[in-house]
């Protein structure tokens, strides 16, 4: 085995940069948080010395390659305490001034200051790793690392062994918390390339409902990387919706991994929307483990340039009367690349399962590319299960009837475009969040089309 992981190794400057900085990062760390955790970084990051950064001779990775990642000298999170932005800088990041609850987190590192909580009380805990050490230790510990696993996955070990912070959210039982949270995390590059690593924990209990939109952004010239983790604990009957949006600039590499775990009577829905960065992998993977689970996946992907998107799912049902729904959409244009796989797996105990899984793509260049992988594994027998991939260029004949009306050539493929992505756009269900996700879109669209 260890040879075989040799293999697939790279052994790069950054990777020695990161292994011989991790004992001066935990000589940094205090508190009852990195003492708590401090076995569980170092058993991570000797994973990570083990399997390194992952290349394109794994399965997993073969469509993207994280070399160009390595080409730079990036600042640790445990580096860059000291950050320029300021509340002025966020506003153009937000969605809402008043009814929100605002976590933010620069380089990967909470900002008090510039975070605003108003929902706190004897039921509902949202806030850093670091304050929810007082009360919620014992949850914290019972929930952290436990489903996201880094044995197997050098960048989650990574993740694990390096993440300063974070953010901790936790409902207790029969608890409707109806003003969303906002996770907000901004790469600050403007001295130095950075390399951050955010991470969240939420924690749903038992009859509980709750709206999360995470946010990414990236300000400055230089490079930045994000490599984060998001785990997510499903109580009995919960409601979880849950929204990433991932709009870095051209300079930024982003990694992210997101790991459900559900129980009985669950439901989990999830929009990823991807279209910033150069180079983006999104790893969304839910476990069904309870009877009568459900969870849905939304994926939008708008790229141009040389940008590379590559999104990999998997619904993986455990048990039986569970059902998943997965809808992603792809708008490529210019040299940009997009990749799916998306894996739904059951299991031989998990009968009754209805798990359906569908990938669009338009490609609006003869240079751009799609990379579309869907994948059932079936170990049950009384299942019904679906799965399809379609790619094209835009309907000439759907064209010709708008430019008809005298609707010009631009406005008739945005038009057109838009209607496509409208299913994903709609399953957001933060009125103002979706209004400025549309506004985005425009935007994106305008600047493609031009």
């Amino acid at each position: 085995m260890e040879n075989k992981l040799k293999e697939n190794t790279v052994e790069t400057n950054l990777t020695k940069k990161l292994i011989n900085e991790f004992q001066a990062y935990q000589s940094k760390l205090n508190g009852d948080a990195s003492g708590s955790l401090n076995h569980l970084r170092t058993d991570a990051m000797s994973v990570f010395e083990k399997l390194g950064f992952p290349v394109k001779k794994m399965e997993e990775w073969k469509y993207t390659n994280l070399s160009p990642v390595m080409n730079h000298d990036f600042e640790f999170s445990s580096d860059l305490s000291v950050s320029g932005i300021t509340r002025a800088d966020i506003n153009k990041y937000i969605f809402s001034d008043g009814n929100v609850n605002r976590l933010v987190f620069i380089n990967g590192i909470y900002s008090r200051e510039l975070s605003s909580v108003i929902s706190n009380n004897e039921k509902i805990f949202i806030g850093s790793i670091s304050d929810s050490m007082k009360n919620y230790k014992e949850i914290f510990e019972k929930h952290y690392s436990k489903y996201a696993d880094y044995k197997n996955r050098s960048l989650a070990a990574l993740n694990t062994a390096f993440s300063p912070e974070g953010a901790f959210i936790y409902l207790k039982k029969n608890t409707e918390l109806d003003t969303p949270v906002h996770i907000l995390n901004i790469s600050d590059s403007k001295i130095k390339s950075v390399f951050s690593q955010p991470r969240n924990l939420i924690v749903i209990e038992e009859g509980s409902k709750i709206y999360i939109a995470e946010d990414y952004y990236s300000a400055g010239d230089n490079f930045c990387f994000t490599n984060m983790v998001t785990e997510i604990f499903c109580g009995k009957n919960s409601h979880t919706e849950h929204y990433k949006i991932q709009n870095e600039d051209e300079r930024s590499f982003h990694v992210g991994m997101t790991q459900i775990h559900q129980e009985q009577d669950s439901h989990y829905s999830n929009t990823t929307i991807s279209w910033g960065g150069s180079i983006i992998r999104n790893d969304l993977n839910s476990v069904f483990d309870g009877t009568n689970t459900e969870s849905h996946f939304f994926g939008l992907y708008l790229l141009s340039g040389k940008q590379h998107v590559d999104n990999h799912t998997l619904a993986d049902h455990k048990m039986p009367n569970c059902y998943s729904n997965e809808l992603y959409k792809g708008i490529i244009g210019d040299n940009a690349t997009g990749v799916f796989n998306g894996k739904i797996m059951v299991r031989e105990d998990a009968q009754k399962t209805n798990a359906y899984q569908s990938n669009g793509n338009i490609l609006l260049s003869d240079d751009a590319t799609i990379y579309s992988k869907p994948q059932l594994e079936i170990f049950a027998d009384d299942v019904k299960c679906s799965h399809g991939a379609t790619s094209g260029q835009l309907n000439q004949d759907e064209m010709f009837y708008i430019k008809s009306r005298g609707i010009g050539d631009k406005d008739a493929k945005s038009l057109l475009l838009k209607a496509f992505a409208s299913d994903v756009i709609d399953s957001i269900k933060i009125d103002e969040f979706k209004n400025i996700i549309e506004e985005k879109m425009d935007l994106k669209l305008k600047n493609l089309l031009k």
